[in-house]
């Protein structure tokens, strides 16, 4: 496993996702969003228990959640504003671009209690993704989950969402990092962009829920 190798296998991932967002946004498919994100977790399932076959099921998953995103990105579009997609995608580069100039400065050091933080307060998101997904199934809501609401602590929590969803690149670059400098197996190479390319799906996501959330504020 290399950083070079890494960052090949990063950027032919998401030129796939990239390509199959765009097929089903310009053809607006929107059966294809459920699809995406069931079949995208499945996969991504398979691959953390068995990471020697990420070399296969990564560029599957990227297919996959190429296809729900290009079709929730639509939505969004029409639903809010039609620059909320290029706002989100530029914010997440941004982001990602900011997170990797602070950890090759060291600005942010990925210690043990950084890693410990980050890992809890992801653990806390999700037990709320949860909640409201159990809520949802009988046809209840989790009001600071809808992007239409507006206030100040909907707000406040997609805003901490984002930065946590954007602190996790940091370890996902210590865990390349590492990986390389302990001679990790060549497959690795694509465990590591598969654990990079979930963390911008996330990120991307919640930049898009708070856009739609601070523009319904106007």
């Amino acid at each position: 496993m290399t950083i070079n190798g890494t960052v090949n296998k990063t950027a032919i991932s998401l030129i796939i996702l990239l390509s199959a967002a765009y097929f089903t946004y310009t053809n607006q498919l929107f059966a294809l969003i459920p699809v995406g994100f069931i079949g995208g977790f499945i996969v991504a399932l398979v691959t953390i228990f068995k990471k020697e076959w990420a070399p296969v099921t990564v560029p599957i998953y990227a297919v996959l959640e190429g296809l729900a995103l290009g079709g929730v990105s639509f939505l969004y579009g029409n639903a809010f504003y039609p620059g909320i997609v290029s706002q989100a995608i530029l914010l997440t580069v941004s982001i990602f671009v900011a997170l990797l100039f602070a950890y090759k400065t060291k600005i942010i050091k990925p210690t043990e209690n950084f890693k410990l933080g980050i890992f809890a307060a992801t653990g806390g998101i999700f037990l709320v993704y949860i909640v409201s997904w159990i809520m949802a199934i009988f046809g209840a809501s989790m009001p600071i989950m809808n992007p239409a609401n507006a206030s100040l602590i909907s707000i406040g929590f997609s805003l901490f969402v984002v930065i946590i969803a954007a602190l996790n690149l940091v370890l996902d670059f210590d865990f390349i990092e590492e990986g390389s400098e302990r001679g990790a197996p060549k497959y690795m190479e694509w465990y590591g962009a598969f654990g990079l390319l979930v963390t911008l799906i996330w990120l991307y996501l919640e930049i898009l829920r708070l856009l739609a959330k601070l523009n319904s504020r106007r």
